[in-house]
């Protein structure tokens, strides 16, 4: 995915193509001693650092024109160590390797976002997740953390090393260092049933509560123009496999959710009068199915449908009226929106800028087609999102500035106080982060 993300002539762009950037110099480093050096040579020439992964943020958070270093030589587990259950990876490592690498060995992360293109430290460092009950992000999964800080020092930090290091640096949005390795919590390899069904949309928001309290990982899809949704539930299984049969599987996933859904974008983008009546036909083309396989197989599916996404956390006990408040301005505005809306949640944790920082929280992502103009639709759905003290996903489209997060994050001064201790002179300041984190 990385190669996909650049363009001819040095131009970096990334997976929704909404975003560009013309970098002075692209590193690749081998060894977190060469990336040390380029960090050092970059201050040296006056040139600000950028860390980059698959380019799956839709924000401007890894765009420079100063130096930006690519992580695809940095790659691989470092050790397993099956007393501490835990895992150590070089940063670059994109998740669906870790997640292969993981299975063969009987291992497993606990809980994981619905795709695992990204590189593990990308992932993390912009606030990744899934949906669970108990368990959070991919980045309140992290035990270790390593970073190359602005004087070119390596600094490790844990819960009991650098402990306030790590409370930030978990989600650091690439405002504190780059960060070379992690080390994750894991699991024995264990097995999920998930149950995909449809719902009508007035049935789940009504039942939301059981519906989370009844499963470890629940989310659903709501199809705007519609009173429908499909909803998947993810539990814990004894067995045996089961998993999705090759023909349904191809059919299900690759046809119906990449091949005949790319289609209808397709039509809808060219003619958006008849998105209604796409929407209606998409919410009934899927149909119930139940399945049981190791969890990557679960939790993550293949996306290949081009698309920009705007993401919000919002207090969970707010969800359901957000979302018919959402749905009452689609109806009303005479929008055309093609894209389900995708619903999950997320226990609090205790990572500074974590969407889910001391709140329990749920997740509401809306989406457009590439190509298709989507800033009416996000303005809507922002100003009712932030209504409800809102918090942006940190990859995703937000028009919100410091001066919002100072007021929605209660710990915000204390990730801006660290960024100042470890790079007073903002070596790893961008456009993005001067915005949301003031200069």
């Amino acid at each position: 995915m990385s190669s996909t993300a650049s363009g001819k002539n040095g131009t970096w762009r990334n997976w929704g193509g909404n975003v560009s950037a013309r970098p002075a110099r692209q590193v690749a480093p081998a060894s977190v001693d060469e990336l040390a050096a380029a960090v050092r040579a970059a201050a040296e020439d006056g040139l600000k650092v950028k860390a980059v992964g698959t380019g799956h943020s839709f924000t401007s958070i890894a765009a420079t024109d100063g130096v930006l270093i690519r992580p695809q030589l940095l790659t691989g587990i470092r050790r397993i160590d099956r007393e501490a259950m835990t895992v150590t990876v070089e940063a670059g490592t994109p998740l669906k390797r870790l997640n292969a690498a993981l299975a063969r060995e009987g291992l497993s992360l606990t809980n994981m976002g619905d795709i695992m293109e990204q590189t593990v430290s990308g992932a993390t460092s912009t606030g990744t997740h899934g949906t669970g009950r108990e368990s959070g992000s991919i980045a309140a999964q992290i035990k270790g953390l390593e970073l190359v800080t602005a004087d070119g020092s390596v600094l490790t930090c844990s819960g009991k090393e650098n402990p306030d290091v790590f409370a930030a640096a978990r989600i650091g949005l690439g405002a504190l260092g780059v960060v070379t390795a992690i080390t994750f919590a894991v699991e024995p390899l264990f097995l999920l049933t998930a149950r995909e069904e449809p719902m009508p949309f007035e049935r789940v928001l009504a039942e939301f509560d059981q519906l989370w309290a009844e499963n470890e990982h629940f989310e659903f899809y709501w199809f705007p123009h519609t009173g429908s949704t499909n909803t998947k539930r993810n539990n814990r299984s004894a067995g045996p496999e089961r998993p999705v049969g090759q023909l349904a599987g191809w059919f299900e996933d690759e046809f119906l959710s990449n091949g005949v859904f790319q289609v209808a974008q397709w039509v809808g983008r060219a003619v958006p009068a008849t998105v209604p009546a796409i929407a209606r036909i998409s919410s009934k083309a899927l149909s119930a199915r139940t399945y049981t396989d190791i969890p990557y197989k679960v939790f993550t599916s293949p996306r290949r449908v081009r698309f920009v996404e705007m993401e919000y956390a919002v207090p969970r006990a707010a969800l359901a009226e957000t979302l018919r408040e959402l749905r009452t301005m689609v109806d009303r505005s005479g929008l055309r929106v093609s894209f389900p809306v995708e619903v999950r949640t997320a226990p609090a944790d205790d990572i500074t800028l974590s969407t889910a920082s001391g709140r329990d929280s749920a997740y509401v992502a809306v989406h457009m087609f590439r190509g298709t103009p989507y800033h009416a639709y996000f303005t809507a759905a922002e100003r009712i999102l932030t209504a409800h003290e809102g918090r942006p996903h940190w990859g995703k489209v937000h028009t919100r500035d410091a001066e919002y997060f100072a007021r929605v994050y209660p710990r915000f001064g204390e990730f801006t106080a660290l960024r100042d201790r470890l790079d007073p002179e903002r070596l790893f300041q961008n456009d993005y982060l001067r915005r949301v984190l003031g200069s």
